[in-house]
């Protein structure tokens, strides 16, 4: 079979207009992908040069294969239909490694038809590292060589306004655009950088930030070969991902246009501030998955796909998200129902195991961001304990006992919460204390909670009287009378 490359498929090519630090399969399989789809359906036409950020040989250079990849995106589509649509990426010109072609990477601030910046160098990658310096060849920090590169490209069009840009980093933090602004202007400082490339920074260029969502699962390492007999040619670079995508950027009206978005279906939101989708996804994408795990598990089932086959956790998750949550939050009903459908879909995608144990991770500080303030605001709203966050509760508290089915559960939290359930189970089970009283102790965690949830009207009574169900009944039936109910 051929290799994909341009010297077997003829591709287009376009002139550079984006530049991207990291190579990974996120940004791949998500931003690339819609740039790509943007280049073929509208008057885009942009090419991106992606940058190693950093220094390794582990893995070879999109180079080799003249930067095209495959992109396969499975799952489910709005109608419920499983899809499984093939694209060949061709956006991409080149990536630079930064540590071994700097001068290379320096180059492209001097191409006045470079306009949008996007990045993703993990979580730890927005740092600052005092040891940098602007002539370091580059300096370690992303955001030191982002600056370092900024800087060459003020000089070189000597502070004009046209030359800023628009950047957008990826990265999954709270307001990663702010945060990235804020240490670029700390190598000004730090570097002593003329005030005129700090106003430049300021007024000629756009820090957004930005809200990703796409579950992307990468190389598919065990179906690579059959996948290749599918294509009929070779590609060491496929990436596999979600169908749902959704990419919320804070940023200038003009944006849009310089991304060519007017007309299209990819699910791009430029706005004035992104907190109410954080807000959405937080409390529906995220909370429905925290308020699942410990019930589900509990209940025998070990992934999202197959709790989302039973119809008691369908019911369950539709219950806890359309009654509970939705009237909690502050966006347009239709969207917010349109986004829960989509999640539900999600968590259906035949073509992801997501285990529940891998969500369980530090899951007090989960219920704490992502049910509590729904709960707060319900009881505010409603007057009343919601019943399905309620159960959720009561299932944490279960499967923090540490036991299903006489196996031990290997619970992952901090050592505060680890050692203090341990305590209350066993003074629990040695009857020293009631089920109520428990619940109690969980509740008035103020250190935890930064309030006492049992000052919460009703909410010990309810999530006691269901755990004291559970244990003698089991998760499923205390849900099925729930929902009965």
């Amino acid at each position: 079979m051929q290799t994909l490359n341009r010297n077997n498929f003829n591709k287009n090519k376009y002139k550079t207009k984006i530049m991207q630090f990291g190579e990974g399969n996120f940004l791949r399989a998500f931003v690339d992908w819609q740039i790509d789809i943007l280049n073929e359906k509208s008057e885009l036409a942009a090419g991106v040069a992606v940058i190693r950020p950093i220094d390794y040989d582990a893995l070879p250079l999109l180079n080799v294969q003249d930067g095209l990849y495959t992109t396969v995106i499975r799952g489910l589509n709005e109608q419920g239909e499983t899809v499984a649509d093939k694209r060949i990426i061709s956006c991409i010109n080149e990536e630079i490694p930064v540590y071994k072609a700097f001068d290379k990477y320096m180059a492209l601030a001097e191409n006045p038809e470079l306009k949008i910046i996007f990045s993703n160098t993990t979580e730890a990658g927005i740092e600052y590292i005092a040891e940098d310096r602007l002539t370091d060849k580059p300096a370690k920090a992303f955001p030191a060589k982002l600056t370092q590169w900024l800087y060459h490209r003020f000089q070189f069009f000597n502070g004009a306004n046209d030359a800023g840009l628009v950047i957008i980093p990826c990265e999954l933090i709270d307001y990663n655009g702010e945060k990235l602004k804020k240490i670029v202007f700390e190598y000004c400082k730090l570097w002593q950088l003329e005030d005129a490339f700090v106003n430049w920074l300021e007024n000629a260029n756009y820090f957004c930030s930005s809200l990703v969502d796409r579950i992307v699962t990468g190389f598919p390492r065990e179906e690579h070969d059959s996948l290749q007999q599918e294509f009929g040619y070779l590609d060491n670079f496929v990436v596999t991902a979600e169908y749902f995508h959704l990419f919320v950027i804070q940023g200038p009206s003009h944006l849009a246009d310089l991304l060519c978005l007017e007309g299209s279906e990819l699910n791009i939101k430029i706005v004035d501030d992104i907190s109410p989708y954080k807000q959405r996804k937080v409390a529906i994408l995220n909370g429905a998955h925290t308020a699942l795990v410990p019930l589900a598990y509990m209940a025998n089932i070990d992934t999202v796909g197959e709790a989302l086959e039973s119809p008691l956790f369908e019911q369950y998750l539709t219950e806890l998200i359309f009654n509970e949550i939705i009237p909690t939050l502050d966006l347009p009903e239709d969207e917010l129902n349109s986004f829960a459908k989509d999640v539900l879909n999600r968590f259906r995608n035949p073509y992801i195991r997501h285990l529940l144990m891998s969500i369980s991770l530090n899951s007090m500080t989960k219920f704490k961001t992502r049910l509590v303030p729904q709960l707060l605001k319900y009881v505010e709203d409603k007057g009343s304990v919601p019943v399905m966050v309620a159960n959720a509760i009561a299932g944490q508290v279960l499967f923090y006992r540490g036991v299903r089915n006489d196996e031990a559960i290997e619970l992952s939290d901090s050592p505060e919460w680890l050692a203090r359930f341990k305590v209350l189970w066993s003074k629990h089970d040695d009857k020293v204390i009631s089920t109520n009283d428990l619940v109690g102790e969980v509740l008035s965690a103020a250190w935890h909670w930064e309030m006492d949830l049992t000052e919460v009207d009703g909410l010990q009574d309810v999530v006691s009287t269901q755990l004291s169900a559970m244990l003698a009944h089991g998760v499923a039936a205390v849900l099925t009378e729930s929902l009965e109910g």
